[in-house]
């Protein structure tokens, strides 16, 4: 099997025809003996998903592989998607259509089933209760018209080199069925006739499929949401007037303007007003963000009470939306390796039932002579093996696991990561725009002399005002958050990694490290800034006129809950190690503000990587968390990685989960909901392995009713859906 790698080409096919696990593994099979291809089939999204080398398969071979497999194909495209939404609705109501008639014309055969039980006296009276010519008229459009879709399943399965659950079905019912036919044409009234068991299991079965769309259905609510929150109208301004134009119609650039309350078409820039947004659809997020020029907007996020003109950045398939959208109909599609030994058993499940069946039928035959009781438990072992619910246990936890995770502000790229993401012991982070806001921020002024904290200050952000350096940024931000009005400078000169000095209106002003100052003869003194430095601060001394001024200390603050998250990542069983690139003070001084006990400094990007594959060479299960492109070897070396926030592209693209709101209490919801969904797993595929294991031999030893065995097949694949639909309790956080 051709392994998929950045270079390969995907394509996304909807199925049509499945219905059981062994049509998805016996799909699965046929589309990877194609050359180059690797594909992956999931029953309960319907969805097969190929990646192949660039040219080595178009479409129509793509489509006639599944056909030469029994079933139907069409390119999952978004209008594909959106139709068969519309056709799902309509047939729906059809089959529920074909439930409530197979219903009315099976009740009336139904009164004969006490009799079966022994609950009635005489039951070879009751049995005939309804004249066996009405029996033949009511169970026959029930077994050839409503129960039509089994031998058609049937059919295409077989013809297809494979078996089904529609094998299993048509062939038991047929069995009662014909049975039942050929004793009452030759009228034998002294044998039974089984025209309810039949009639009634395809009832069951019916109602069973019914109740297993309507819970498939809202595995994918999430995403229905997601869909639902792209905003299909936007506002732009043209001659004065505010006009209403089609979300398509925006490009990147234009101006557009959100009034009060209105949803953000699609992610921009704000270029002018101030607001407060609510993104808690993407973030998860429940308290409004705060936006001014400079900041960005992503669609479907709700404007808060002010207007604001922003800028077109990503419209169409390139917003952050979109893209959400995108990652969890990734997840969903794909498989986690928990789900292969079912995919193996699934594999031989249906020729296996049919050979116990068959052993079943002449081993009560051959010792109790008796043909239509080792009829009736051939059939029974028949009805009751169901390998829908193996085929569903792992891809409907899957599906409601991501939607919750995507409520959430989590992406899962696929269903491996949520799989191994429980299974982390360590878990290794970049301090910058990880624990730290990733923004030097002004935190300390100290004046000297006759100097107040305003002019050291303001001195200090006009001779930076011009500077892209950080430290400058931040400089500058304080001043004008203090309402400061800067001089113009002159004669302005920097020197790299050090210092810049020049004129600040008449006076001759120089900065930079307490270092460079010295050697630039200024009297720095230790006092005010020994305790600084050894709290991981960075200093910059301000000399004015020759003469030392005082110092400004700028830090990258500490998240607000960084050290709330690492303690619930520790107490959850995950060791935090940090890593960064900073000077030994500064990651000691964050490290113990945070509470983590291991940690590297003085990392190169390269170093992380080489850390990470350290850690799991000591026998660790090693995830990764950064925001950053110098973060991305290392994110590509460890088991599950952590994109922080929206992070730099190549970050994003190097993790397997990326958390869209800027906090490791992502990370410890990410694990949370990763060990939420594995339980869920585990338990659907002990209960469908449980049920079969227990079932069939009941079956086999004449313990089960054929109808009954309908009842319990059929419900079979709707506990397991319902159970995964429990997921939709788990809450981030908790």
């Amino acid at each position: 099997m051709a392994q998929s790698d950045a270079s390969n080409q995907t394509l996304e096919l909807a199925i049509s025809g499945m219905t059981c696990a062994a049509c998805s593994t016996r799909l699965e099979k046929v589309l990877n003996r194609l050359p180059g291809v690797d594909a992956t089939v999931n029953l309960a999204t319907e969805r097969a998903t190929l990646h192949f080398p660039p040219g080595a398969l178009t479409l129509d071979a793509a489509k006639a592989a599944v056909a030469r497999a029994g079933f139907s194909a069409s390119e999952a495209t978004r209008i594909v998607r959106d139709q068969a939404r519309a056709e799902q609705k309509a047939a729906w109501a059809i089959e529920l259509r074909h439930f409530w008639i197979a219903a009315a014309l099976t009740l009336p055969l139904a009164l004969q089933m006490p009799a079966m039980f022994g609950l009635w006296p005489g039951g070879e009276t009751q049995h005939d209760l309804v004249p066996r010519g009405l029996q033949l008229l009511l169970a026959t459009p029930v077994q050839f018209w409503l129960g039509a879709r089994f031998y058609r399943g049937a059919w295409a399965s077989l013809r297809g080199g494979g078996a089904n659950m529609d094998v299993l079905v048509a062939l038991g019912t047929s069995m009662a069925y014909f049975y039942s036919l050929l004793v009452t044409i030759a009228g034998r009234h002294d044998l039974h006739v089984y025209f309810e068991a039949s009639a009634m299991i395809v009832t069951l079965i019916l109602l069973g499929k019914l109740l297993e769309a309507r819970a498939k259905a809202r595995t994918t609510a999430a995403l229905d949401a997601l869909l639902r929150l792209q905003p299909k109208m936007a506002r732009i301004e043209r001659d004065g007037e505010l006009l209403e134009v089609p979300v398509e119609s925006l490009a990147p650039g234009t101006v557009f303007v959100l009034r009060p309350g209105d949803a953000v078409p699609v992610d921009g820039v704000v270029e002018e007003g101030h607001s407060a947004l609510n993104e808690a659809m993407l973030t998860g997020e429940s308290l409004p963000v705060d936006k001014q020029p400079g900041d960005k907007v992503f669609a479907a996020t709700v404007n808060g009470d002010a207007v604001l003109r922003c800028r077109a950045t990503g419209v169409g398939a390139s917003t952050l939306l979109a893209g959400i959208i995108r990652l969890v109909e990734q997840a969903q599609g794909s498989k986690a390796p928990v789900q292969r030994l079912a995919d193996r058993i699934a594999a031989v499940f249906v020729p296996v039932v049919v050979a116990i069946a068959g052993i079943t039928f002449a081993a009560w035959w051959l010792w109790s002579g008796d043909f239509q009781l080792a009829l009736i438990n051939a059939v029974a072992v028949l009805v009751i093996a169901c390998p829908c619910a193996l085929g569903l246990a792992t891809p409907t936890a899957i599906m409601v696991g991501t939607g919750q995770g995507a409520r959430a502000g989590m992406l899962v790229k696929n269903a491996e990561a949520l799989e191994l993401a429980e299974r982390l012991t360590v878990l290794a982070v970049d301090k910058t725009g990880t624990i730290t806001e990733g923004k030097p921020a002004v935190t300390d002024v100290m004046p000297a002399g006759d100097w107040s904290a305003a002019a050291l200050l303001g001195a200090a952000a006009a001779l930076e005002q011009s500077s892209a350096h950080p430290i400058a940024a931040a400089l500058c931000q304080a001043a004008q958050a203090a309402g400061l009005t800067l001089e113009r400078t002159s004669d302005v000169r920097a020197v790299a990694g050090s210092g810049v000095e020049g004129r600040v209106g008449a006076r001759r002003v120089m900065l930079g490290t307490p270092a460079y100052l010295s050697a630039q003869g200024v009297a720095v003194p230790d006092a005010d800034s020994t305790q600084l430095s050894s709290e991981g601060k960075s200093l910059v001394v301000v000399a004015i006129d020759g003469a030392y001024a005082g110092v400004i200390a700028v830090a990258d603050r500490v998240r607000s809950d960084s050290a709330a998250a690492v303690e619930r990542l520790q107490r959850n069983g995950v060791k935090v190690v940090m890593l960064t690139g900073d000077h030994q003070a500064t990651a000691r001084a964050i490290a113990e503000q945070v509470g983590i006990a291991q940690w590297r400094a003085g990392v190169l990007p390269a170093d992380k990587a080489a850390v990470v594959n350290e850690l799991r060479a000591a026998g660790e299960r090693v995830g990764m968390a950064g925001d950053g492109i110098n973060d991305a070897p290392a994110l590509a070396a460890a088991e599950v990685s952590f994109a922080i926030g929206v992070g730099a592209d190549v970050a994003v693209e190097a993790a397997d989960i990326t958390l869209v709101r800027n906090s490791l209490h992502g990370v410890a919801d990410a694990i949370d909901l990763s060990r939420a969904t594995l339980a869920k797993i585990r338990q659907n595929l002990f209960f469908a392995f449980v049920y079969n294991v227990l079932g069939i031999p009941l079956a086999a030893m004449g313990m089960l009713n054929p109808v009954v065995a309908g009842a319990a097949m059929a419900m079979s694949s709707v506990s397991v859906v319902s159970n995964s639909l429990l997921l939709k309790r788990w809450k981030a956080g908790q």
